[in-house]
Order: structure tokens, then C-alpha cells, then sequence
């Protein structure tokens, strides 16, 4: 939501915008693979180097992280003209938006951890 169309939000509102966002994002997978795409903007990722890249992912977990954020709008999936057929995957404008939200989430789990080991 754009700052001029922003509207006053109930609290239920927030709350189910909150739950939409964890489901969306949420899990192990999914920011490390959309963080990933964002890093390598303008190379051709395909399924196999995004696999190799963000370790530990395999390749049934993988195929349905990408599903999910396609559906989603924030990875596109595009099939290449060669032989074999390759399919290359990216991040969209859309995608790009929740990179804000996660700096701010990294600088907030950041300063947590420091303070969770000072109080031990």
C-alpha cells in the first residue's frame, strides 16, 4: 500500500496483513532464495545454480519455494529457447519491495541478539 492511499487499518486488519506476510515469507527458504536473486540481478539463474548457491535447499523444496513465489508475484519464471530446455528464474519489482522490511527485520534481530548475550 502506497503511502497516499494509506488508510486507517483495523486491528483485525493488521493482523490477518501480518499473517498474509509470514505465509508469504515465511520458512526457511524463501528470503534466502529471493535474497539470492536480488544479488545476482544480472545473471542467468537457473534452477541448478540456485540450488548450488543457497545451501542446504533441495531440489524438491526448492521447485516448491519458487512455485510459491511466482504464484506470489515476486520471482518470474522464464523457459529459454536452448537444448536442453533451461529455465531461469528472477526477482521481480514487486519482489524487490520486501527488501526494506527485511533490513529493518535484520537490524532488529541484529540488536536483539546483542541484547539477549548482554543479559546472560
Amino acid at each position: 500500500m502506497k503511502n497516499q492511499d494509506k488508510q486507517e487499518l483495523t486491528c483485525e486488519q493488521e493482523l490477518n496483513a501480518i499473517r498474509d506476510s509470514f505465509e508469504i515469507l515465511g520458512g526457511k527458504w524463501k528470503l534466502r532464495i529471493m535474497r539470492h536473486l536480488n544479488n545476482h540481478v544480472n545473471e542467468t539463474n537457473t534452477f541448478k545454480k540456485i540450488q548450488r548457491e543457497v545451501e542446504g535447499i533441495s531440489a524438491k523444496m526448492l521447485s516448491k519455494e519458487l512455485q510459491d513465489l511466482e504464484i506470489n508475484l515476486l520471482v518470474t519464471r522464464t523457459v529459454m529457447d536452448t537444448r536442453p530446455v533451461t529455465v531461469s528464474y528472477a526477482i521481480t519489482p514487486y519482489g524487490r519491495e520486501v527488501f526494506p522490511v527485511v533490513e529493518i527485520l535484520i537490524n532488529w534481530g541484529v540488536n536483539h541478539r546483542e541484547k539477549i548475550k548482554q543479559n546472560l
